[in-house]
C-alpha cells in the first residue's frame, strides 16, 4: 500500500521508512506528488498533524501519515513547541536545523534548568475526511547539553541529552536512536494501530 508521508523533510522520510516497512507499506512524499505543503496554524501538534494529515490525503487520494514534532523546553514553558522548526528565525537567524541549535544553546546559556521533551505526534487517515484518524504520540525526556555532541541524526539531535544512555540521540547509533526516540516511539505505536485497524 502507498501512502503520502505529509512531509518534505528527507530525514523524517528515512526514519519513517525504515519503521513503516515491516507493514509492506510504502511511503511517498508529498513534494514528489507536487502536493504544497499545508497550513500549520494551531498551537497543538495534534491539531496540526491532522490538518497535514487530511491535506495530503485530500491532493493524493491516497491515504496519508504526518508528523508533527517539537521541543518542549520546561524553562520557556513548553517552547518551542509547534514553532520548532522556525525557532531561529525569532532570533533573526535563517530557518535551519544547525541554526535551531545555535539559538538554542545560545538562549540556554545561563540557564541550570535544561529539562525538555522531545514530543512526536502522528495522525494517520485513510481519506481526507476519515471519521476515525489513528493518532499515536512518542515523548522522550532529556536534557539540553551545554554543547554539541556526536553527528548522527538531524534537528535538536546533537544536543538532547538522555540519561537512560548517557548519551545526545545523536551519539546513539542509528538503529538504537530509532528504537527509543520519540518518532521511533510514535510509529511504533502506529504500527500496532496500523496492524489492528487497517490490515
Amino acid at each position: 500500500m502507498k501512502i503520502v508521508l505529509a512531509s518534505n523533510n528527507s530525514g523524517k522520510l528515512a526514519e519513517l521508512q525504515a519503521m513503516f516497512a515491516p507493514l509492506g507499506f510504502e511511503l511517498i512524499t508529498q513534494g514528489s506528488l507536487g502536493i504544497p505543503e499545508a497550513a500549520e496554524p494551531y498551537h497543538t501538534f495534534i491539531e496540526n498533524a491532522l490538518a497535514k494529515a487530511r491535506h495530503a490525503a485530500q491532493h493524493s487520494g491516497l491515504p496519508a501519515v504526518a508528523d508533527d514534532a517539537g521541543l518542549c523546553v520546561d524553562a520557556f514553558g513548553g517552547l518551542p513547541g509547534v514553532q520548532t522548526a522556525y525557532y531561529a528565525t525569532q532570533f533573526g537567524y535563517p530557518k535551519s536545523d544547525d541554526n535551531n541549535v545555535q539559538a538554542l544553546l545560545e538562549q540556554m546559556a545561563g540557564l541550570d534548568n535544561r529539562r525538555a521533551a522531545m514530543v512526536s505526534t502522528l495522525v494517520a487517515v485513510r481519506r481526507p475526511q476519515d471519521p476515525e484518524p489513528l493518532v499515536a504520540v512518542g515523548r522522550v525526556v532529556g536534557e539540553i547539553a551545554r554543547e554539541r555532541l556526536g553527528s548522527n541524526g538531524f534537528g535538536f539531535d546533537p544536543v538532547m541529552f538522555i540519561p537512560e544512555f548517557g548519551k545526545t540521540f545523536a551519539q546513539l547509533p542509528t538503529e538504537v536512536k530509532n528504537a527509543h526516540s520519540h518518532r521511533g516511539r510514535a510509529v511504533a505505536a502506529m504500527v500496532a494501530l496500523m496492524r489492528e485497524r487497517w490490515l
